[in-house]
């Protein structure tokens, strides 16, 4: 089995804080999760997490014109510049304070950032493309000036179309026009007072004529550059006073939301849309200058955080930090392009569908969510439950899921029609914990920290079955063998028990362990169990002899990272000592594991050696991901991060403390705030064993192997069957193209381009593949090498994936699998391993395969629909 993991993409989060942007084309949007920004493709239908990694949250972003360049900042103010297209990172830069604004100029050469009350404008490094000689800079930033003129935090900053002048707002009320050039002809920086709140943004006219402003408590100011009016010699006229010129308010216009402020804002200077955002929820669209209402329309119970509109005006993308929410909608025909949410409170447990293409995630808030997981989105959302979600399986057979609650009830649900279609509650009130379904999906059983017994009941009659007494304390865990023969289940007594509940005797047998039992997990040939226990070891036992084979102490493998109350350092911290959870891989060989800590753990089971430890966060705004803390942030009041700040704030609600005393986690339970906790409740692998998921802190994390990752992505390089002899120097793309179109050797034509790339879905590779003709295929699938049939495999499943050439590809597996079947089955058995080399390959090509048929039943279903519409409209004409 491959250990090469590598982070994939995140999902269950999809917005927390910050500004969201559309890329130039207007086709992506991008939001940032935290301390990582995820890029969703509106067009496609896909999401993908960016590489780049704060150690902070983001605060704001921000992309050049051409849409090769993004500029991130978190809240200590260190940026990261990547190039957007190749998902690189490029170079870093410290702001030495945080940084609330940040925009490109509209020719490219500049950005300008808010630095708490000054304004900072740097030139815009260099990219190859963009120099003659084709290299990077050694110092890529350059500071060009620095303006000194508000008094408080800059909160926007706008450029002019034509890159001269830009204008800021702050929260001191006022907001200032600046000139990009020191020596402007003419010009004198400008300030713009009278509002009575502080200033949300401003911004110029599509002529530059006007300028427009909006504040807090719902006062837009229309600005005009003119003289002062004064009574002509006519008392119906008014006349202006031509040397007096400066700007000067021409129009006001008030927002009518009662008991609400405006949060956001953004103005399209072409179309003439101005689009506000407000506390409660509600955003309202109007037309500049005439301020005719267009559109109102509340999307959220909480403030709409922040809003963007692309660049034809089109689209609107509004963001609330408070639910997680992320809404793009059209206004003209006012349907939503997307809408996604994410979880309200943390994730508790995870489980793949047997098929590996969607992943259920259950959560404290109650909710219960489907991800796809090649597009990232979550497909349907289920609240039936009332508490918090604990457990959730899927039967082997079917789609059917299971889920277990602390409400007291265990809920079935039907994937097809999505809908739940049978509950089973106890005796007696119980906050069931734990989860274990039959894998033929006949009986469930369910278990509770309240309780010692275990519930079993049938799914086809609802009825409890009996209820398996014989542990001394809470039942933390359970787990059925996957050939269905036994149930294992852990407890808080210090022992392991197994229960064969479909004989008679229903007989017991105690396995006794020095700690309390944690999590337990089969093996899939159902002869090993995996089992964690609070003092930091994780054994595996014997189901037939009943006796321990090996075991690892993981004390010191999985503590890491120390929390700001913490009296003790990261290697001596109690807390973090031991794993919650372990899962199997696929073929049996690695177990993976995690708790309440920053790591996961890939062990080999044989061996017991530590392969792998995978990093979940770095991210300083989450408790446990620092190893050693700074004195310098120990006061006499305790941790200064733990401080509340808010109640010296300027603005009342901030002054306003809403929080009930005694719901904080520290010491002083009135006055601090509480941090998340690092922490991994659940982990799943995937049918294949080629990635895994972890319910984390942060979201729905996923690793795979770096070719999956490549060619999920479209980018990247993979590390499979690859050798540097095999190239030569007459290997080359225009040799490859001419043995393909001139010489038709195609055959030579695809190993070549298969040699020079290892992405499946590069360029060349795709144009060989698609110009072998289809007479030609099984050929060149006959005398194909053995080492490059994984690679062909990889191909075909990319260009199932995104190619409408449906017949064509299905010609291509078709040829795969009638000469090379037998050999890929055969080899996974010689090499004992299971699921891997091509093996794998086929899963996920199965996978693919039953997408693309479902894809196409469905079109076949809607033209049916539609023609027989047009028949009996004919018909009826």
């Amino acid at each position: 089995m491959k250990t090469d993991f590598q982070f994939a993409n995140l999902l269950g989060t999809v917005y927390r804080r910050g500004n969201l942007l559309f890329t130039p084309d207007g086709n992506s949007v991008l939001s940032p999760v935290g301390n990582r920004v995820t890029v969703f493709d509106l067009v496609h239908n896909s999401s993908y997490a960016l590489p780049l990694v704060h150690r902070r949250n983001i605060s704001c972003i921000a992309l050049n014109p051409r849409g090769n360049l993004l500029l991130t900042v978190d809240t200590d103010g260190k940026a990261i510049l990547t190039n957007f297209p190749r998902r690189i990172v490029l170079h870093r830069l410290s702001f030495k304070a945080g940084v609330r604004a940040l925009a490109f100029s509209p020719s490219g050469t500049h950005f300008a950032a808010g630095v708490g009350r000054f304004i900072e404008v740097w030139e815009t490094p260099s990219t190859p493309d963009s120099t003659a000689s084709g290299e990077l800079e050694f110092a890529p930033f350059v500071r060009y000036h620095n303006h000194a003129g508000h008094s408080d935090v800059v909160q926007s900053i706008t450029w002019s179309s034509d890159s001269r002048f830009f204008l800021s707002a702050s929260k001191d009320l006022t907001a200032r026009i600046w000139s990009l050039s020191p020596n402007e002809e003419g010009f004198v920086p400008t300030t713009l007072a009278g509002h009575r709140q502080s200033v949300k943004a401003a911004w110029f006219s599509a002529d530059q004529e006007q300028i427009f402003t909006i504040a807090k408590d719902g006062a837009l100011f229309r600005w005009e550059y003119r003289g002062r009016m004064i009574q002509g010699e006519d008392d119906d006229e008014m006349q202006e006073e031509a040397p007096n010129q400066r700007w000067r308010i021409s129009q006001k216009h008030l927002f009518n939301q009662e008991r609400a402020h405006i949060t956001c804002a953004t103005f399209h200077a072409k179309a003439g849309l101005l689009v506000t955002g407000f506390s409660n929820g509600v955003f309202t669209l109007h037309e500049l200058p005439s301020f005719n209402l267009i559109h109102t329309l509340s999307i959220s119970q909480q403030n709409v955080s922040t809003v963007t509109i692309n660049t034809t005006g089109e689209w609107l993308a509004f963001g609330a930090s408070e639910y997680g929410q992320l809404l793009v909608w059209e206004w003209q025909s006012e349907s939503q392009i997307l809408k996604q949410q994410s979880h309200l409170d943390s994730l508790n447990a995870l489980t793949y569908t047997p098929d590996g293409t969607r992943i259920i995630t259950a959560a404290d808030d109650g909710k219960l969510k489907l991800w796809d997981v090649h597009s990232g989105f979550c497909i349907v959302t289920f609240t039936e439950h009332t508490s918090g979600v604990t457990a959730c399986a899927f039967a082997k057979r079917g789609s059917v899921l299971f889920t277990a609650s602390l409400d007291g009830s265990v809920r079935v649900w039907d994937l097809l029609r999505y809908r739940n279609f049978r509950t089973f509650t106890g005796t007696s009130r119980l906050s069931f914990s734990c989860l274990a379904v039959d894998p033929s999906g006949e009986v469930v059983c369910a278990a509770s920290i309240d309780s010692f017994d275990i519930h079993v009941w049938s799914v086809q009659t609802g009825q409890l079955l009996d209820q398996l007494a014989g542990h001394e304390g809470p039942v933390s865990s359970l787990a059925f063998s996957p050939d269905g023969s036994t149930l294992v289940s852990g407890s808080w007594d210090r022992t392991v028990r197994t229960w064969d509940i479909f004989s008679r005797t229903q007989s017991s047998e105690p396995l006794q362990l020095q700690a309390d039992v944690l999590c337990v997990a089969f093996r899939p040939d159902s002869r090993q169990i995996a089992v964690t226990s609070l003092d930091g070891s994780l054994t595996f036992w014997s189901v037939k002899s009943a006796a321990q084979e090996s075991g690892v102490d993981a004390r010191r493998d999985v503590s890491g990272g120390r929390k700001l109350t913490d009296r003790r350092t990261a290697a001596n911290a109690a807390g973090t000592k031991h794993f919650s959870t372990v899962t199997y891989s696929a073929d049996g060989t690695c177990v993976l594991a995690g708790g309440n800590s920053k790591y996961i753990c890939l062990y080999d089971v044989q061996s017991g050696v530590l392969l792998k430890k995978f990093t979940v966060s770095v991210n300083l705004d989450i408790e446990g991901t620092q190893e050693y803390l700074n004195s310098r942030n120990l006061t006499e009041a305790g941790p200064r991060e733990l401080i509340d700040t808010q109640a010296e704030g300027s603005d009342p609600e901030d002054r306003v403390d809403r929080t009930l005393p005694g719901t904080s986690r520290t010491v002083d339970k009135s006055l601090r705030i509480t941090r998340p906790e690092v922490r991994v409740p659940s982990l799943a692998f995937s049918p294949s064993s080629r990635s895994f998921c972890a319910a984390t802190t942060e979201g729905l994390q996923i690793f795979a192997v770096e070719s999956d990752i490549a060619s999920a992505s479209g980018g990247g390089i993979g590390n499979f069957d690859f050798d540097p002899l095999d190239l030569d120097v007459d290997i080359t793309p225009q040799e490859t193209l001419r043995t393909l179109t001139r010489e038709k050797d195609y055959l030579t034509a695809l190993v070549m381009a298969l040699r020079l790339s290892t992405n499946p879905r590069a360029t060349l590779t795709v144009y060989v593949y698609r110009g072998i003709p289809v007479s030609a295929i099984d050929l060149v699938i006959r005398e194909l090498p053995r080492v490059y049939v994984r690679r062909v495999l990889q191909v075909v499943e990319a260009e199932l994936k995104n190619s409408p050439h449906v017949e064509f590809n299905l010609r291509w597996c078709a040829a795969v699998m009638k000469i090379w079947g037998s050999w890929i089955r055969d080899a996974g058995k010689r090499d004992g391993k299971g699921p891997t080399g091509s093996v794998s390959e086929l899963r996920v090509l199965e996978g693919t395969g039953r997408r693309k048929r479902g894809e196409l039943m469905g079109m076949g279903r809607q033209n049916l629909d539609t023609v027989g519409y047009l028949l009996d409209a004919g018909s009826g004409a």
